[in-house]
């Protein structure tokens, strides 16, 4: 209906957040998405510029493969659950509107999210003594990989690396921070390679299968094995239309995620 407005759309990547509001500000750029969290309160106090809020259908997660000592043992990706201050990520790196993850998938997903199912609380001093029992090496460097990515669920990658550094170093863990480039790093996540990562997932369409089946379901290798139980109720909740037995099966698959911890849902980003 009508002329075209726009002959044409130039679309253009950045590496840094602050560099793509530079170029927006500048005039160089109409408009960018995933805008900073540091830099929220910045482009609403500019009178030329307008931020638009987009509701979380997303999840971060810190990711753990089951293949990889010392996460070949069930105690220690638990006890790592307990050491991770997940609100105070939220608190320290995420706008406002952000929330704390309890499921893997958004808490607007129903059936799908698990509000009953609460994940390990914050709990460093039973985290050490879990890893103590299980003869946990303090000696030893864990890896932690992660791409310089700004995304929507991970604003800032870098520093949240540095934040779950920290939080570990404080009950004795080492961690060795990998940054590593995007594609190389995806292709790593999925054959099975990496041992603990930050990761995160977007929705492409409105459903919890869209977030379980393609991080947990079968043949997937993220996380190393994939868990038969997790796998068996994904398949009753991915193909069934009555919504009280799909809840049933995702509340099921939560238990099962906070037993066998292949990741630590971290934050549903605004």
């Amino acid at each position: 209906g009508g002329a075209i407005k726009n002959k044409g759309l130039v679309i253009r990547w950045s590496k840094e957040a602050a560099q793509a509001l530079l170029e927006l500000k500048s005039g160089n750029a109409d408009a960018i998405e995933k805008v900073a969290t540091e830099d929220f309160d910045a482009v609403k106090k500019d009178s030329k510029l307008k931020l638009v809020p987009i509701e979380p259908l997303n999840i971060f997660y810190v990711g753990i493969n089951n293949t990889k000592a010392p996460f070949d043992n069930e105690k220690v990706r638990q006890a790592f659950a307990m050491a991770i201050d997940r609100k105070k990520i939220v608190d320290d790196y995420y706008p406002a509107g952000s929330v704390v993850a309890n499921s893997f998938v958004p808490p607007s997903f129903v059936p799908g999210s698990s509000p009953n199912v609460k994940y390990w609380e914050y709990d460093p001093k039973k985290a050490k003594a879990m890893l103590e029992e299980a003869k946990f090496d303090f000696n030893k460097e864990v890896p932690l990989s992660y791409r310089e990515v700004v995304r929507v669920y991970l604003p800032s990658p870098g520093k949240v690396g540095q934040e779950v550094q920290a939080q570990l170093k404080q009950i004795g863990v080492k961690v060795k921070l990998e940054p590593k480039e995007s594609g190389t790093f995806l292709k790593s996540v999925s054959a099975g390679n990496e041992t603990m990562f930050l990761l995160g997932w977007g929705a492409d369409y409105p459903d919890a299968t869209n977030f379980y089946d393609t991080h947990v379901g079968p043949n997937k290798k993220d996380f190393g094995k994939p868990w038969d139980d997790i796998v068996a109720q994904l398949k009753i909740g991915g193909t069934t239309s009555d919504n009280a037995k799909r809840q049933a099966a995702y509340d099921k698959t939560n238990e099962l995620i906070k037993q066998h911890v292949p990741l630590i849902p971290v934050a549903h980003g605004y």
